[in-house]
């Protein structure tokens, strides 16, 4: 009889059990609930006030903000990239607290600090927006807004004592809205030598921490406490205007800064050859300093003469002495058509002693090639007299901040005058009506400098510096900047055309020493120009 009961006991729960699970199937599928409803998508601009406030800290800021930008490309680059960057930020990390823990530890009386397991998990940050913000300066700002709702396992081992102790640090979120300046720009790869990194606002940390495998946040008052604490100490140290640097490049070779001065006297020529048919030759040199963009400096004309002395003396600015040179060009000016060369030659500033004056003979050449045969003919020679004059440790600037500040002029400026530079930088949105080939004409006292030409070009990057020697600061004068294009064909119709000027008082330069500005272009739609002006005394 037990037997039989105890089949039948078996028989009924599998009936039971399957009519359940059928019954039970046919009623999920045929009676659907009816308070369930699809979700309604509306505008923002229909939602009422209080659904607003409670999805506003969820909206992107590129939504609320219109001069926050969309970088979902960088999400999706992050979320890519973050199982390597987890491991190469990982190790970074611990070759930086490395150090720094076993210089504090002692003074705590703590044996080890170890991390036995590091990971930032799966989870990468997020950015909801970028705002970029563009000055005149050479720099890149930039203002991410970060939310980071990460499953990070960082375990640390702390032995005192003769006991160890296990901590973890679980479910971190952190919410901030950095500034990331990346300045000097330069021109070697990454392209900028420093990092800067501050924080806008108080950041918004939460975390939980474990020991022993006890939630140590869950005691009353102490997940308040530890966040304000690490609010204040992470805002006493990264608070704008306070910032966190991280160098990337050496300054001193990414942003070649002077080292020193270099003196030329062009003394004299003799032997030269006579370009001319009819009569001698009209020679003047043209000289400059390789690895520099400005322009080169001119003596004055010797006409119908072979045998010319000039005894004229120029400044060039060194910024390495081991790789710059300086080369001279000889040539006769003609005052119809192109002046032909006579000669040329180059010589290295590392074969100069420091402050040690020495005058050079040097042979004319046709080029630079040593297998040209054509060098081997004589065409004169060049004296030239050479001083260099390095700057002394002091005055040589430490940072890119003291590299800004305005240099001191040369000893031979008059006492009371000081050195107007004028760097012409770039212009945006110049157009001709018939041809744009911008160049930039100063004018200042009378005297007239250009920049080169640039074809074809509404957006010309210039980068040229020219410099007026005073006898008194410049405060009641005015300085006459023009942009000007001319025809690169041969004719007579329009070969020349003016695409904007403008007029800057002086007066504003000599009391603070440099001005770095855009100015809108007087005569132009659209067009500006950035001029950068110094005003360095003795």
């Amino acid at each position: 009889m037990g037997v039989i009961s105890t089949i039948f006991g078996f028989c009924g729960f599998g009936v039971g059990i399957s009519s359940g699970l059928v019954i039970g199937y046919f009623l999920f599928i045929y009676f659907q609930p009816t308070d369930v409803k699809n979700p309604e998508i509306r505008p923002l601009v229909e939602r009422d006030s209080e659904t607003l406030q409670q999805m506003l800290p969820e909206i992107p800021l590129w939504v609320k903000c219109p001069d926050y930008d969309r970088v979902d490309w960088l999400n999706k680059f992050l979320e890519l990239m973050w199982p390597y960057l987890d491991k190469a930020i990982c190790k970074t990390a611990k070759n930086i607290a490395k150090p720094i823990i076993a210089e504090q530890i002692p003074k705590y009386k703590i044996e080890s600090v170890e991390f036995e397991t590091l990971t930032l998990g799966t989870l990468p940050p997020t950015f909801q927006g970028m705002k970029v913000y563009v000055t005149d300066e050479k720099e890149l700002i930039m203002e991410p807004c970060l939310k980071w709702a990460a499953n990070p396992n960082v375990t640390i081992g702390v032995k005192a004592f003769g006991l160890k102790a296990t901590v973890q640090v679980v479910d971190l979120q952190v919410f901030a809205q950095p500034r990331i300046t990346l300045k000097p720009l330069v021109p070697a790869f990454p392209c900028f030598a420093n990092i800067y990194v501050s924080l806008m606002e108080k950041p918004h940390v939460d975390f939980g921490l474990k020991l022993v495998g006890a939630d140590l946040m869950s005691i009353p008052g102490l997940y308040r406490f530890v966040q304000e604490l690490i609010k204040t100490q992470v805002a006493n140290m990264y608070l704008w205007p306070k910032t966190l640097e991280v160098p990337i490049l050496d300054p001193s070779k990414a942003y070649r800064r002077p080292v020193g001065i270099l003196h030329v006297k062009v003394v004299k020529a003799m032997n030269l050859k006579k370009k001319d048919l009819l009569g001698a030759s009209d020679p003047y040199v043209k000289l400059k300093i390789t690895e520099d963009k400005l322009p080169s400096k001119k003596t004055s004309v010797k006409h119908k003469n072979l045998n010319p002395e000039w005894n004229e003396e120029y400044n060039f600015t060194v910024r390495d002495p081991e790789s710059q040179a300086v080369e001279l060009a000889v040539y006769d000016w003609e005052q119809v058509g192109k002046h032909d060369k006579m000669g040329m030659n180059v010589f290295p500033l590392k074969e100069l002693t420091p402050e040690e004056p020495t005058v050079k003979t040097l042979d004319l050449l046709k080029n630079m090639d040593l297998n040209d045969g054509q060098n081997e003919k004589p065409r004169g020679q060049l004296v030239v007299e050479f001083i260099y004059k390095p700057f002394k440790e002091e005055d040589l600037p430490k940072s890119f901040e003291e590299s800004q500040t305005v240099q001191k002029a040369p000893e031979n400026t008059p006492a009371g005058g000081g050195l107007l530079v004028v760097i012409v930088h770039e212009a945006q949105d110049v157009e001709g009506k018939h041809h744009t080939n911008p160049y930039a004409r100063i004018l200042f006292r009378g005297e007239e400098r250009k920049t080169k030409h640039v074809k074809k070009n509404r957006d010309p990057r210039w980068e040229e510096e020219f410099q007026f020697m005073l006898e008194e600061p410049p405060t009641n004068d005015r300085l006459h900047v023009e942009v000007c294009s001319v025809s690169s064909r041969i004719g007579l119709l329009h070969p020349k055309e003016t695409l904007g000027y403008i007029d800057i008082n002086l007066s504003d330069v000599v009391s603070n020493k440099r001005i770095n500005e855009k100015y809108h272009l007087i005569d132009s739609k659209n067009g500006r120009i950035q001029i950068e002006l110094q005003w360095r005394t003795a």
